[in-house]
């Protein structure tokens, strides 16, 4: 589930955070790393759950309709074909989601289910919903398109979902696209008779050595990397520089120096996206000026040490 792009930031968001507190144990901030990469698999989870939880509370709601004391014809022969949807049911029987949030404590939605209701409220107002359950169809596809746009168009956008996402966890604020893209993506590949398959954290070992690597190497080495730009900003003052910039730098003259596999053109890529994001407006040019530079100096004395075809 994670890209190396995310990896990125969040080990940019590690030596910022280091820096910000004047602590200087490496174990320690290498643990706040792999944690604030645990947490975007938590997310997930949650978000996940939402949809489950969703299910639950319309057929809460559709059983105390149908026994209300003046119940209408409605309410004791309800429109089911939302709590009936084929993909909703395959995740609320998924005995290894249910597993996973029983393992990781993850009762957010049972908790805190005045979140759901209004979720379910404005799903339910929504032309999206009202279509599907006047279409008259019933089909997979049909199903499993409908939870897509849905998800797309009514969950994953919604202010009150974001706004206790937020509240809950801060740090999930940069993580709530990646997760939102990735679960849109899962629903879209659905096949009718075949199991949802659940995310993993990382693609494999090497994104989480990968990690820890570029975290550990930057901040090792932060006085020799510094040195390697710091002469090359004539009109700038080291003192002068954004610090996010400053680590952005150092982040990727790490790779172009000690990551022999890894493109120089997907570094400098990387961060300056990272820098458009996170950094101040003129940053992107400030930084690929200096990292243009300084390939062409390493070329030149033959400094980049990079294995496989294409990787200059």
């Amino acid at each position: 589930m994670l890209n190396r792009r995310h990896i990125r930031v969040k080990a940019m968001q590690s030596i910022y955070a280091m820096h910000q507190s004047g602590h200087d144990s490496l174990e320690k901030q290498e643990k706040f790393l792999l944690s604030s990469l645990e947490n975007v698999y938590e997310l997930y989870l949650v978000i996940l759950s939402s949809l489950i939880e969703l299910r639950k509370k319309e057929l809460d709601f559709l059983e105390l309709s149908k026994n209300k004391h003046l119940a209408t014809a409605q309410d004791k022969n309800p429109n089911l074909k939302f709590v009936d949807n084929a993909v909703l049911v395959l995740l609320s029987e998924d005995n290894k989601l249910e597993q996973l949030l029983e393992d990781r404590k993850i009762s957010n939605w049972q908790r805190n289910d005045d979140t759901i209701l209004l979720l379910l409220q404005d799903i339910k107002q929504s032309d999206i919903y009202l279509n599907y359950m006047n279409s008259g169809k019933k089909s997979f596809e049909e199903d499993r398109d409908f939870l897509v746009e849905l998800f797309s168009e009514v969950i994953a956008p919604n202010d009150k979902l974001y706004d206790y996402l937020e509240d809950y966890k801060l740090t999930w604020v940069d993580d709530i696209p990646l997760v939102n893209t990735e679960i849109a993506k899962q629903l879209k590949q659905l096949e009718e008779d075949k199991f949802f398959r659940i995310s993993k954290l990382y693609k494999d070992t090497e994104d989480k050595e990968f990690a820890v690597a570029i975290f550990r190497k930057t901040v090792l080495n932060e006085a020799t990397l510094e040195k390697e730009f710091i002469d090359k900003t004539p009109n700038w003052e080291v003192e002068r520089i954004a610090e996010l910039d400053t680590i952005i730098l150092k982040m990727a003259i790490c790779e172009f120096l000690k990551f022999p596999s890894i493109p120089v053109k997907v570094t400098i890529n990387e961060y300056l996206e990272i820098a458009k994001e996170y950094s101040t407006p003129k940053s992107s040019i400030f930084i690929n000026g200096i990292l243009d530079h300084l390939v062409k100096e390493y070329q030149n004395n033959n400094k980049l040490q990079k294995v496989g075809r294409g990787l200059l």
